[in-house]
């Protein structure tokens, strides 16, 4: 019984967006793990962008320096 978490920050993603992760990662354990699809669980968390860092950096001082170099 598969469970997996995606962390995304919460950035206006849409309803239709989600169910379309949630059924590739369940397509994705079905077909490369021979999961059963109806025993895989997702789910999908949204965190604020204040509470998300990346090298180091909150995400929004590290965008802001990928997109000046």
């Amino acid at each position: 019984m598969p469970y997996v978490n995606v962390k995304i920050t919460r950035e206006d993603v849409t309803p239709d967006q989600k169910a379309e992760i949630i059924a590739g990662v369940t397509d994705l354990l079905a077909r490369v793990l021979a999961k059963d699809p109806a025993a895989t669980f997702v789910v999908i968390d949204e965190v604020a962008l204040e509470d998300w860092g990346v090298g180091g950096l909150p995400v929004h001082e590290y965008r802001r320096r990928r997109s000046t170099t």
